[in-house]
């Protein structure tokens, strides 16, 4: 996966922005005004991507290229390695967790608002 590939795949997504708030190196996308990725557009070594608590310490153990969120909660945030394993697919699997998570925690009235 490219950032290309990687940014084309985060705005499929229903009510999904993307924005610049860290500065113009880091490239993060939310949901309802809440973020669910995040990457450095100059590098694209890596992805932060919010995890289920439990999932999160399952996807550390079984592969190296899953480290705690980088400059995040690290209970609640995975940073995947770009290029160090992780399939497409995966990558895509991880990115829908996220967003399904911070989907489901917004408030109905905004989770009604992105619906239409």
């Amino acid at each position: 996966m490219n950032i290309e590939d990687f940014r084309d795949y985060c705005l499929l997504k229903s009510g999904v922005t993307e924005h610049t708030p860290f500065g113009p190196d880091t490239l993060v996308f939310k949901v309802g005004g809440k973020m669910f990725a995040l990457t450095d557009i100059n590098t694209f070594a890596s992805i932060n991507l919010k995890c289920d608590p439990e999932r999160a310490v399952e996807l550390r153990e079984a592969h190296d290229y899953v480290l705690p969120g980088y400059h995040m909660n690290k209970q609640l945030w995975n940073t995947v390695l770009i290029g160090a394993g992780a399939p497409d697919s995966q990558l895509r699997e991880l990115i829908d967790h996220s967003y399904d998570l911070v989907r489901t925690s917004l408030p109905k009235g905004v989770k009604a608002a992105l619906e239409q």
